[in-house]
């Protein structure tokens, strides 16, 4: 048993570094300056990943029941839709605000890197306002992705769990490992993300700039290939 559980653990590591759920938590991480905000929406991530996972496979693992192909499907593709929308958001907002980072600093406090847009602006950047806050609520939209991802894996778990434990109890207990895992996994991946994003934040603009922009084309690409391959079944049908 202590042997499933942790295949339950490290499969679950393993599944957290898929490209689609690279290609969206990256395109979300493309947004923030510091590795303690990065590696927290990876977390968060992992958290909505896994709630998500617990609520349909549990509830699917103790009716006996599983998920109907068709609607796996479409899952998939709200995925896609969603990849597409974050990359998309990332490329326009790179364009529209014509970010650039400096060193910052409030008050006596310490100082630190600040991300600040111009967009609009047409007078001297020396005389342009660089107030800002720094947000610490939830990151809610890492969350409702985390949440669409789990709700797409959930069926491809269901089919691994039931393959390899045969009581309810352990299966639930797996899926549970299997969550964990994911969520340590995306939180290590995003430690490893926020390097050079953290490092070309502090040191030069314009490569950050491109580094965001290639994260945004690459997951419009990946998220365009999920649609594909998800509805293909569907279009061959035609």
């Amino acid at each position: 048993m202590i042997s499933i559980l942790a295949l339950g653990l490290f499969l679950g590591m393993q599944h957290a570094l898929e490209a689609d759920h690279v290609a969206a938590v990256s395109a979300i991480a493309a947004r923030q300056t510091t590795v303690r905000r990065i590696i927290a929406h990876g977390a968060v991530w992992g958290v909505g990943h896994t709630l998500t996972l617990m609520a349909v496979s549990g509830l699917a693992i103790m009716l006996g029941t599983t998920i109907f192909a068709g609607f796996e499907r479409w899952l998939e593709t709200a995925v896609g839709i969603m990849l597409v929308g974050l990359g998309g958001q990332l490329v326009y907002r790179l364009i529209r605000d014509r970010i650039h980072f400096h060193m910052h600093r409030h008050g006596n406090k310490a100082a630190h890197f600040h991300a600040h847009s111009h967009a609009g602006e047409h007078a001297d950047h020396a005389r342009s306002d660089h107030n800002h806050y720094h947000p610490s609520r939830l990151p809610i939209r890492t969350l409702l992705v985390g949440v669409m991802h789990g709700m797409a894996g959930s069926a491809a778990l269901l089919i691994l769990t039931a393959s390899t434990v045969q009581s309810p109890v352990l299966g639930i207990a797996y899926v549970a490992l299997f969550g964990l895992g994911s969520l340590v996994g995306m939180a290590a991946l995003s430690a490893i993300i926020a390097v050079p994003l953290t490092y070309s934040a502090r040191f030069l603009t314009w490569a950050h700039g491109g580094l965001q922009g290639a994260v945004g084309a690459g997951t419009i690409v990946l998220g365009t290939k999920v649609i594909v391959e998800s509805q293909w079944p569907a279009l061959v049908g035609l």
